[in-house]
């Protein structure tokens, strides 16, 4: 009777409960590496078409407007920084389970990081000014981060008959882990030369930066009346007539600020006209220019909010623009586009209206605008939301119809019309803040464009009506402040404030969201009198 052999004995394989740390690891290091090298190849392209970017403008056009106004009220002018941050955050987590899937289910991982892939190639080619070139930052980056990721995790598999190999302190375990540490190490420094790259290839605005301060703009045939000595009341933490470009509130829909070198800017007045136009650069500053003092509103300021400033605008009317363009019957409805994708739809008889100061602004405050706030070129609209008006980076003026079009924002839930509603706000004294017992100067800021302001008036908790002293203004366009004295008794005190119109019309009580066409009502704040 012929004995059974026994087969060799295969040598043992296990894997070290550490693995799954470090394939995590891996994944987050090859994603890092892999929107890196999106970024160096979008520098090349168009830095728009990133695929964090392009995802980024994604989210902006696809958050309902109840969000967006979350998202305002938290973070102020601070939105698109939280939004990338959170973003960064979310993809970092993405990274990380494809990691892990890689090691523990291949090549889910890998697929998954393909996924994010063609999504972000999807996104870039949907994006207004979008070419078939955009998709290659995604399809690049996102395919080296597969291959970064793959290498690493492959390492990190056990071999049989494969003998331990440790290095950096890493557990043991029969992988190969100092090819691991060798491949981090080269997803790591691929991740810094690319970033590294695309930052030297993006010195582009740095360049623009410097064509803004070397550019001299023309001097206004039409200057714009003194600021009166008495329309600044220079009160402590009360907001300046004048805002200052750095203080300037920003919100567009711009993740990157559009870096346009005016003698590659154009203007095309287009549609329904009889003499549709392009207006350069160099034939813009040979117009006569005006100079307008104009308060600017965001329609998502919440009551008593800061998104709102007043400054200096130069520029050349729009009115001239459309009489030159000759606009047909019919029409009502101009759409401007700016460089960045976003429109807005502003109404014909408002910019034609020869008592609205209606500007394709080029200076601010006396200087360039800043490249945040339009550079070269952008609409500056009294009596209008910015949402409706206040288009940046503008590059095109639409004459149409209402029915035939829509800017950025009404198809996502907002009016087809924003006129500014009458608004007031208490700066003096702030909020929660502590103020001592008897005489206490109440301060602020009231506005209603195209109109003006002829009355603000203060109570303290719920009481009589007192009337506040206005400050001199330029004209109806800008807001005005104002200041009154009034006696409080120590105690927790409440204070309101509303303005009334030129025409009469007293700043309505009923609270409003900004949605979907301003905030309203009084505001009022608590103070504590000691």
């Amino acid at each position: 009777m012929t004995q059974a052999t026994e087969s060799p004995a295969v040598p043992s394989v296990e894997r070290s409960p550490g693995d799954g740390w470090w394939a995590v690891l891996a994944g987050v290091l090859a994603g890092g590496a892999g929107l890196a090298v999106a970024e160096l190849v979008a520098a090349v392209i168009a830095p728009a078409a990133s695929t964090l970017f392009a995802g980024g403008a994604a989210v902006v056009d696809a958050v309902p407007p109840w969000l967006k106004d979350v998202a305002v009220e938290w973070f102020g002018t601070n939105d698109k920084a939280v939004l990338l941050a959170t973003m960064g955050v979310v993809l970092a987590m993405g990274a990380a389970l494809a990691g892990w899937l890689e090691l523990r289910r291949p090549p889910a991982g890998a697929v998954l990081v393909g996924v994010v892939g063609v999504v972000g190639v999807a996104v870039a080619l949907l994006r207004p000014s979008a070419t078939p070139l955009w998709a290659l930052p995604s399809a690049i980056g996102l395919g080296a981060a597969v291959l970064l990721l793959r290498a690493a995790v492959a390492r990190l598999r056990p071999v049989p008959g494969r003998s331990e190999v440790s290095a950096g302190g890493i557990p043991g375990g029969a992988v190969d882990r100092r090819g691991f540490l060798t491949v981090s190490g080269i997803t790591v420094g691929v991740a810094v030369l690319a970033l590294a790259g695309s930052r030297v290839l993006s010195m582009g605005s740095t360049a623009i930066s410097a064509v803004r301060e070397k550019l001299r703009l023309p001097a206004a045939r039409m200057p714009a009346p003194p600021v009166p000595v008495g329309a600044d009341l220079k009160l402590d933490d009360l907001a300046p007539y004048v805002t200052p470009n750095a203080d300037f509130y920003r919100i567009d829909t711009a993740l990157i600020v559009p870096q346009l070198n005016p003698q590659d800017w154009s203007l095309e007045v287009r549609g329904l006209v009889d003499e549709p136009f392009t207006l350069t650069w160099d034939e813009l500053m040979e117009l006569p220019m005006e100079e307008h003092y104009v308060t600017l509103s965001c329609v998502s300021n919440a009551v008593g909010g800061d998104l709102v400033g007043n400054a200096l605008w130069l520029g050349y009317p729009i009115r001239a623009l459309l009489e030159r363009a000759k606009p047909q019957a019919g029409a009502d409805m101009v759409l401007s586009g700016s460089d960045d994708g976003f429109s807005a739809g502003t109404p014909l008889e408002v910019l034609q209206d020869p008592e609205r100061e209606s500007l394709l602004a080029i200076g601010m405050n006396g200087e360039p605008l800043p490249a945040e706030h339009g550079f070269p070129a952008r609409l500056v609209v009294p009596g209008l939301y910015g949402y409706v008006s206040a288009t940046k980076w503008v590059t095109s003026l639409e004459v149409t119809t209402f029915d035939a079009d829509q800017g950025y924002w009404t198809p996502r839930g907002w009016s087809a019309l924003g006129p500014i509603k009458i608004a007031s706000r208490i700066d003096v004294p702030r909020l929660s803040t502590s103020v001592s017992a008897g005489a206490v100067t109440v301060a602020g800021v009231a506005w209603a464009q195209h109109t003006g302001i002829s009355k603000v008036e203060v109570r303290a908790d719920g009481g009589d009506w007192v009337t506040a002293e206005l400050a001199e203004t330029v004209g109806p366009d800008t807001w005005r402040q104002w200041h009154v004295s009034i006696d409080l008794e120590a105690g927790y005190r409440t204070l309101a404030v509303r303005a009334t119109d030129s025409d009469g019309q007293v700043q309505t009580e009923t609270k409003a969201p900004p949605a979907p066409d301003g905030a309203s009502g009084w505001q009022t704040i608590s103070i504590k009198v000691d």
